[in-house]
């Protein structure tokens, strides 16, 4: 239709009448799949997602449901947040997971409600006005394709690619870290633990040394240096999606752990002190006796670096026991570093060690299996106590 040139301006009058309706067009922007997965898989994760949009309460309702947004049908306007006082707005905000037709000051005061709650809380946004609850979240990700620059500079992090997906790989990877320094720790103090408990036990009670102070520093340096670096290096475990989030207060040595540690020193010193006592029964001399101490020392460490790998899952796979290249690396520096300290002459001059024969060898590996089936075992009650229901 071509406006008559009399027409100066338009206006309701201008289109009463004598129009023809040729068709009607509608627009769409449809979530992508990835975003629709990404949902779904922080949902699993233990991570509540919501909504907080300007666009009509409808749009925002179908757009929810079809990512996958719990409670989709409820939504709240800009208008009742308005009539809410900020004790209810700290409810409706934790029973609601969309909000339409809201202005910026409407989102920061979601965030700030959320925190209240006790909530940790990111906050996704690419504009100006998006900035404030940017800022105020815990972690403000900005768009860094089209995000504007004052939205960037006030995130916690961008995403590069604008997209929801990297959020649930960043919280995947995030989560993996952790997941990797509380291995690290879990074997560490352990290990440094069984060690010290050999040594002190040996001073209280009067009896002989099983390990000398330089074989004790040359274990430290041969095991930290590579199976605990090694740990460093593990790859995302199956389940760690699927695992609540930590309490902001919860501390990294925990009962388990607390446990762990008790429980692996009683086996290290009992598995050192039986392999020494067992030397010197056979009438060894107290070198060959402490070779074969440190050795099982070394051995116990080993078994213990794969039963850590897995500490919330059985070690008892073949993806498990396949590892990591970092790993074997590992496993292989240490095992040539025992047989030079155990066979090298100049090694026996520095370190005051003997040769161990091939079935004293074995007996070392079979305290190592032994230590790796009760901790196994231990791990598998410990599991199935958490997976049934209480009571």
């Amino acid at each position: 239709m071509t406006a008559p040139s009399a027409w100066r301006s338009l206006s309701h009058d201008s289109v009463g009448d004598g129009l023809v309706l040729l068709g009607l067009a509608g627009l769409i922007d449809p979530p992508r799949s990835e975003a629709i997965a990404a949902v779904a898989e922080c949902r699993g994760a233990g991570i509540k997602v919501k909504m907080i949009t300007g666009d009509h309460a409808a749009t925002a309702s179908a757009i929810a449901a079809r990512i996958g947004i719990d409670s989709a049908h409820r939504v709240l306007t800009g208008a009742d947040l308005d009539r809410l006082d900020d004790a209810l707005l700290v409810e409706e905000a934790r029973l609601t997971n969309v909000f339409a037709r809201t202005t910026p000051e409407h989102k920061l005061r979601l965030v700030t409600a959320l925190q209240t709650a006790g909530e940790i809380v990111a906050m996704t946004g690419d504009g100006v006005n998006d900035s404030p609850a940017l800022k105020r979240a815990d972690a403000g990700v900005a768009m860094g394709v089209t995000g504007s620059d004052a939205a960037k500079e006030v995130a916690d992090l961008v995403l590069t690619d604008d997209n929801f997906a990297s959020i649930a790989a960043a919280v995947r990877e995030g989560r993996t870290v952790f997941e990797n320094i509380h291995k690290v720790v879990s074997w560490t103090l352990p290990t440094n633990a069984g060690e010290a408990a050999v040594v002190v036990i040996a001073l209280l009670a009067g009896l002989a040394m099983p390990l000398s102070a330089l074989q004790i520093l040359w274990i430290n340096l041969v095991t930290a240096g590579s199976l605990g670096v090694a740990l460093a290096f593990e790859r995302t475990e199956p389940g760690i999606m699927r695992r609540p989030p930590r309490a902001v207060n919860a501390p990294l040595l925990d009962q388990t752990l607390v446990w762990h540690v008790l429980l692996v020193s009683v086996l290290f010193v009992a598995g050192t002190y039986g392999i020494f006592n067992y030397a010197l029964a056979q009438g060894y001399d107290l070198n060959l006796a402490r070779t074969l101490a440190v050795n099982t020392v070394i051995v116990l460490e080993i078994f213990h670096l794969f039963f850590i790998r897995n500490f919330h899952a059985t070690s008892l796979t073949w993806e498990a026991v396949r590892g990591t290249p970092a790993v074997w690396i590992a496993v292989a520096v240490v095992v040539g570093g025992q047989i030079l300290f155990t066979y090298a002459p100049f090694m026996h001059r520095v370190f005051a060690t003997r040769p161990v024969t091939l079935v004293d060898g074995a007996i070392v590996i079979g305290i190592g299996v032994a230590f790796f089936a009760i901790v196994e075992l231990e791990k598998q009650v410990r599991l199935r106590l958490a997976a049934s229901p209480p009571g």
